[in-house]
């Protein structure tokens, strides 16, 4: 299959990301709600892995992450939890490449990777669900995080997801995951802000904390209206964080100190 992305794909140089058109080269679609634009991952996996590196995508959604590792010539794992969502990302793989990349996605459950291998990706790369926001199994599947409502009980339940990265993933890498935030009685609730606490209170340090510009959300004309009458203002950005493993505990320990001088 041809690349079209090569034509009109540039290299992110800021932390400011913005894709008023998202690609939609190889099998890449909007059909799946809240999926992320592909040239997140694509930026990610070509800045932080190497070619036939181990990309992991451990709440796969549609597969964009997994079909960006498959142009790139990487290899990649796919899980989730929704088996709608692991038949469609398996069929947004069937497409033919010029090399010799693998990429296996499978039913799991991102709290226990149990079929990786400690310290064996390259990178970890995901767009979660963040509360109930959007509902992807519509509460059929009791351990699907979008099925929770309450901030309190979603990070309880991330929680081991955030172990099991840091588990998996290789020291000296990266683990990128983008999220945002929602309101609620007119006052915004930074889910955001405390996830990355989660990864910081479990052995990652931060590398970068990157604003994600949003375009095209469907309930924007909804929201629009009620601005003035509710005074606030529309969330229209998401972080993508992009913490890394430290080599050792001292390390991290001698990295926190010289931060906080």
């Amino acid at each position: 299959m041809n690349d079209a992305s090569k034509e009109s794909f540039e290299k992110e140089t800021t932390t400011v990301w913005s894709f008023p058109e998202r690609g939609s080269w190889a099998t890449h679609n909007p059909k799946y709600r809240g999926n992320w634009a592909p040239q997140i991952p694509r930026n990610l996996i070509l800045k932080f892995t190497n070619e036939s590196g181990l990309v992991l995508d451990p709440m796969v959604g549609a597969g964009t992450t997994l079909i960006e590792a498959k142009l790139l010539n990487r290899n990649a794992i796919g899980i989730d939890i929704n088996p709608a969502a692991v038949k469609l990302t398996n069929d947004h793989l069937k497409f033919e490449v010029d090399n010799s990349s693998k990429q296996d996605c499978y039913m799991g459950d991102a709290r226990n990777l149990k079929k990786i291998a400690d310290n064996s990706v390259d990178l970890v790369a995901t767009h979660p669900p963040y509360l109930n926001i959007i509902r992807y199994s519509d509460g059929k599947i009791g351990d699907d995080f979008s099925n929770i409502g309450s901030l309190k009980k979603f990070l309880l339940t991330f929680e081991p997801c955030v172990k099991e990265c840091y588990r998996v993933l290789k020291p000296d890498h990266y683990c990128a995951i983008l999220i945002g935030d929602t309101r609620r009685k007119r006052h915004f609730v930074p889910i955001a802000y405390n996830v990355m606490r989660l990864f910081l209170a479990n052995g990652f340090v931060l590398k970068e904390d990157i604003v994600k510009v949003q375009h095209n959300c469907q309930t924007t004309p909804k929201w629009r209206s009620m601005v003035e009458k509710y005074d606030f203002y529309l969330i229209m950005h998401e972080h993508l964080f992009i913490f890394r493993k430290p080599k050792s505990d001292k390390e991290r320990a001698d990295f926190i100190e010289s931060a906080l001088l």
